[in-house]
């Protein structure tokens, strides 16, 4: 090598390790983040009518849903995208059909561990049995307030192996979160920071005790104050999951839906403006809407939908440049299950068979459905009102009332011979509540009944049902307070006296002043009966044949009323 060439050879290296190094540290292109997301699943490990008219205007009815499906669903997408990031925004467990309740849920956490969900906020049902009792779902273990279901699915219960996320629920007297706020995912090489909240008002629509020790704050609020750790710890792209929704007369499957209205909407107008996409629950609806430039988004419920995601991001900045968004319809036929689940639903439902199919007694008609009339007044809600009345008519009851939200499912038949079972009734009451017996003095029941339209907080009116010999008749022109129509309250066929005291029995829900009724927990010389709501129906048809016939179909109600103008 001459001298020249020696000269000029470190030269040389040092030009290809600048160009090596420039290779290195070369700006990427945009990566596309793949999400999918899940809401108010609620247990239905198997599918369920699903009814749905689309943006083309085409109606269709199918059963939806189910793990098998969603599993099916998710091992396509992945085959696309090993990188999908599967979340929830609550509601996963609580209000299940018996296949899940029967066991404390635990079948719907593993089915969610087995299909790879990565993170969820949390819902108002997973408060259904208490805060210690959502710590274990979470944590796993057996030591549960439901000793009787928990680990007897499955001993050695492991909980979830995905994260519930609560940035507003507070432990009150700490001030600090009750469980993690946030959780810094790593997907492509950018980090992508989720959120998660549960509706503020989850005091009003959760047991009392159940929350007891804990605080709700402003969702938004919450969420904001988040930001900062969170870009601390990376995070270039924020995700809200909130459980909290709202409603829209589009089509679950219309893009850029602009009509949409609820609580979610001021709480998404209040959001830092660096979070582009809000994926939402709890109203049970399916739309990907537009609000004040975000995506919001929902996937129904139960399973129905699933909420398809694709985020165009600039890894360096993590600015997005385009989200697109679809609602899938989850249909059996379209997305083969994933043989692991199929042999865990097996699994489950063959334990579960003998306790589900036992029978109960007949009922009088097929189906005795919780579909209301126009006064509010439904067919199942008379049966159950009655049935909790009879089971406590040993500790004075006289007037028995129940809540719709409450009733999951329509109370359906076995075979030709009307037979219902054990399994049909835990769908129809799967929160296990109990029964209390208070008075209340006829002056305190005509404000009861006039709080079905003062509802502070929530959307539209909530008519309870109420048990055979109570009757009233409403006047939805009448202002809000004086809605009953003077004279019409009445008990076995008397006017209610304000001055009189009666004795009245509702589920320890609404006997704690739950879903905005603050009068039933100013009832004085309460009973806790630990009759348990589920029990009180079953015995109700085991010892009324024909249960449900005198009900039956949505003909003029007899028991509620209302002046048709």
């Amino acid at each position: 090598m001459t001298e020249a060439s020696r000269a000029r050879a470190p030269l040389a290296l040092l030009a290809l390790a600048l160009t090596l190094g420039g290779c290195a540290t070369a700006p990427r292109g945009p990566v596309t983040l793949n999400l999918v997301a899940i809401n108010d699943f609620h247990g239905n490990l198997e599918p369920s009518k699903y009814t749905w008219t689309s943006a083309a205007g085409k109606t269709e009815t199918l059963r939806a849903g189910g793990i098998e499906t969603l599993s099916g669903a998710l091992a396509q997408w992945r085959k696309e995208d090993k990188d999908l990031l599967f979340i929830g925004a609550g509601d996963l467990i609580g209000a299940s059909p018996a296949l899940s309740s029967m066991w404390a849920d635990e079948p719907s956490i593993e089915a969610m561990n087995l299909i790879g969900l990565k993170l969820s906020s949390v819902g108002n049902h997973e408060f259904d049995a208490g805060s210690k009792e959502l710590l274990r779902q979470q944590a796993g273990g057996c030591d549960s307030p439901r000793p009787a279901k928990a680990c007897k699915l499955m001993p050695g219960f492991g909980g979830a192996r995905f994260t519930y996320l609560a940035a507003n629920v507070l432990d009150s007297a700490t001030g600090k979160p009750f469980m993690p706020a946030y959780r810094i995912e790593d997907v492509k090489g950018v980090k992508v920071g989720v959120v998660g909240a549960v509706l503020q008002g989850t005091a009003s629509v959760a047991v009392a005790s159940a929350i007891a020790g804990l605080s709700f704050i402003d969702e938004a609020e919450a969420i904001n104050r988040e930001l900062p750790r969170m870009r601390a710890d990376g995070a270039k792209v924020f995700v809200a999951l909130i459980h909290e929704g709202g409603k829209t007369d589009e089509a679950p499957d219309q893009p850029a839906c602009s009509a949409l209205k609820g609580g979610i909407v001021d709480i998404v107008k209040k959001l830092d403006p660096a979070i582009r996409l809000v994926i939402t629950g709890h109203s049970h609806q399916g739309y990907l809407c537009n609000v004040d430039g975000r995506v919001v988004t929902q996937a129904d419920a139960a399973g129905h939908l699933l909420s398809r995601i694709a985020l165009q991001v600039d890894p360096a900045s993590g600015a997005i440049a385009d989200i697109q968004v679809r609602n899938v319809v989850m249909n059996p036929e379209q997305f083969p299950a994933d043989p692991k689940v199929t042999a865990f639903l097996a699994g489950v439902k063959e334990r579960s068979r003998a306790l589900l199919a036992r029978p109960l007694g007949k009922l009088g008609v097929p189906t005795v459905a919780r579909k209301a009339s126009d006064a509010g007044e439904s067919p199942l809600g008379d049966l159950i009102a009655d049935a909790v009345l009879a089971a406590t008519r040993v500790h004075g009851a006289q007037i028995g009332f129940m809540n719709n939200g409450g009733i999951r499912k329509d109370l359906e038949t076995s075979d030709a011979a009307l037979t219902t079972n054990f399994g049909h009734a835990q769908a129809v009451l799967p929160f296990g509540n109990w029964l209390v017996v208070m008075d209340l003095s006829g002056a305190q029941l005509k404000r009861l009944l006039e709080q079905q339209w003062q509802r502070p907080g929530a959307s539209g009116a909530t008519i309870l049902q109420v048990s055979q010999g109570l009757s009233y008749t409403w006047d939805e022109k009448r202002p809000a307070g004086s809605r009953i129509v003077p004279g019409s309250l009445k008990f076995n066929g008397a006017p209610v006296d304000d001055a009189k005291t009666y004795r009245v029995v509702a589920n320890n829900f609404l006997a704690e002043g739950g879903d905005h009724f603050p009068e039933f927990a100013k009832g004085s010389n309460r009973v806790d009966t630990q009759i348990v709501d589920l029990d009180a129906l079953s015995d109700f048809i085991a010892k009324n044949p024909g249960a449900g016939a005198a009900s039956a179909g949505l003909a003029p109600s007899v028991r509620i009323d209302k002046v048709r103008q």
